[in-house]
């Protein structure tokens, strides 16, 4: 490579910086990839969602208090039958719709164990509803438009780390829709 055309290069990143940084001036660039994202446990650990890249997740803002909170038992389910396959369900507990998930990280961790025998990966209680609270995590969920409006709204993330489906709460675990599109996933 010439010297005269390392410093277009050069002049080329730096015009692109110059446009793009007021994009990005009122926070953090968005995330290329769910996987590319971190959070915290339920347990108050830090957690990498990068450890699931390579695996189809169908990730669900769940609630304790709510009238969908039995799907708890069948995303249990899912995740037990579909694991072994590259599955991985992740729960993101909020408050956000009717204040049906008021509980400490310790209280929603007791009761998922003890009612349903949780075992996929939790994690720590956040914002899914646009606005300067809203998670890193929903942010990116989001780009397509679509946000939950209720509590067990679900996403299927590709291999990729690239939403691939979005369900709203009224379709359970053990849907057709739901289970045709983590098939559809897992095949990509």
């Amino acid at each position: 490579m010439s010297a005269d055309s390392r410093g277009l290069g050069v002049a080329c990143g730096a015009a692109l910086l110059a446009v793009a940084a007021p994009l990005f001036a009122g926070g953090p660039m968005p995330a290329a990839s769910l996987y590319s994202l971190k959070t915290t446990t339920l347990a108050g650990q830090p957690a990498d969602l990068g450890q699931y890249a390579g695996k189809v997740a169908v990730v669900v803002n769940v609630a304790s208090q709510c009238g969908f909170t039995p799907q708890y038992a069948g995303l249990e389910a899912l995740y037990e039958e579909m694991k072994d396959e590259g599955v991985v369900v992740l729960g993101f507990p909020s408050n956000d719709f009717g204040g049906q998930e008021p509980g400490t990280a310790q209280e929603i961790g007791a009761f998922c164990r003890k009612n349903y025998g949780v075992t996929f990966p939790m994690f720590s209680k956040l914002v899914t509803k646009a606005g300067p609270d809203q998670s890193p995590i929903y942010a990116f969920l989001g780009r397509g438009g679509q946000l939950p409006a209720w509590n067990f709204s679900k996403y299927v993330v590709g291999r990729d780390g690239q939403v691939a489906a979005f369900f709203p709460s009224d379709v359970t675990p053990e849907s057709k829709q739901l289970r045709d599109a983590i098939e559809a996933a897992l095949a990509r």
